[in-house]
């Protein structure tokens, strides 16, 4: 698969693995990861190990990037309420695309080309390994809760159910 690993999103997101000190190696899959799903299914890993960053819009227009376990949905009403906010808006691809740098199914928590509030669902604190995308529907890496709080200065959250 060596068109995914010399995909410019993920070769931005190999950067800043490396910038960032991650050990972790980018892998690219045969099969598609676009859902927290078909990662777990191409990796044989349980579907709560996907970090999946899901995109929304605050009040402000500005970007929140939360990263979730893949066996949660994310409650909006109740993150909109932890932020102090009225309500977080849904995105299209275009606002995905233009803010993260990366299409829907492949959007990293690292790697972005512009800032975000950036919130992790504590549910990933419940593996010693979770899966991150990687900047491409075929690629993901390897890290732990405790590096992408560090990597992406995320705040602690419960997102929901």
């Amino acid at each position: 698969m060596e068109s995914v690993t010399n995909n410019l999103n993920v070769k931005r997101v190999k950067a800043a693995l490396s910038e960032l000190g991650v050990a972790g190696e980018i892998r690219a899959l045969s099969a598609s990861a676009r859902t927290a799903q078909e990662a777990a299914d191409a990796l044989s890993i349980l579907v709560g190990q996907v970090a999946s960053s899901i995109v929304f819009k605050l009040p402000d227009d500005s970007p929140l990037l939360v990263i979730t376990s893949g066996r949660h949905r994310v409650d909006t009403q109740l993150v909109a309420s932890n932020l102090g906010v009225e309500k977080l808006h849904r995105v299209d691809a275009d606002y995905v695309k233009e803010v993260s740098g990366f299409s829907i199914g492949g959007v990293a928590p690292i790697g972005w080309i512009s800032s975000a509030t950036i919130l992790i669902d504590e549910a990933l604190n419940d593996y010693d390994v979770v899966w991150a995308a990687a900047g491409h529907p075929h690629a993901v890496y390897p890290t732990t809760y405790d590096e992408l709080m560090r990597c992406t200065g995320a705040s602690p959250v419960f997102v929901g159910d």
